[in-house]
């Protein structure tokens, strides 16, 4: 089930793991209402939030007795439907972005085309499984999922860093910081389609 106005969506979607409700407006300010059951995980969604400005509000209860798996990549499968939602035709966009983001000892450089092509090319590597309780190959998954369902092309690089938090921490934010920029509107083609195919479908 899912509805839309704008550029805002809703996404409802429920299995026998998870039941997900997400909503997006591409054109906020970064304000966020996350509840996952995972706390890690909604800090980075708050991260992804605020950062993109994109309003995000997320509520998911997943089978948390079993693993975090379904509820990250469920949760990263609905977000990804509401953005491809609410962009439409994807008139008017940006459509590319690139940035380094630096935390401290860390460097991630993400790089995105919001191309209608979902595909992920990630180079991040984590020195340890966990951060406290949380996977880090779900990390992975969560963009995986993202990138499938919003039909973006995505390449996430950490260039170095040594805490994995930080590390974590920098792909959220630069996946963001490039979002924030794909998203926006390009002045100069407000109303057109920013491919010379006529469709970014």
């Amino acid at each position: 089930m899912d509805a839309s106005t704008g550029r805002t969506a809703t996404i409802s979607r429920k299995t026998n793991e998870t039941a997900i409700e997400v909503t997006v407006d591409l054109d906020g300010g970064g304000k966020y209402d996350i509840a996952t059951g995972v706390g890690f995980f909604d800090h980075m969604l708050e991260q992804l939030s605020r950062h993109s400005l994109i309003d995000m509000t997320v509520r998911t209860k997943g089978d948390l007795h079993i693993d975090d798996h379904h509820t990250v990549e469920d949760t990263g499968i609905a977000i990804g439907q509401a953005i491809a939602r609410a962009l439409g035709e994807r008139r008017g966009i940006n459509r590319y972005a690139s940035l380094d983001l630096a935390m401290d000892e860390t460097l991630t450089r993400a790089a995105v085309d919001v191309s209608g092509r979902p595909f992920l090319v990630w180079n991040v590597p984590f020195s340890a499984p966990k951060i406290g309780t949380f996977d880090t190959e779900l990390v992975r998954e969560f963009f995986q999922a993202l990138a499938q369902n919003a039909g973006i092309t995505l390449h996430v690089t950490t260039l170095y860093g040594a805490n994995n938090h930080h590390v974590a921490e920098t792909c959220f934010k630069a996946v963001a910081r490039v979002l924030r920029v794909a998203l926006e509107a390009d002045p100069r083609q407000r109303d057109a389609v920013p491919s010379t195919k006529g469709t970014l479908g």
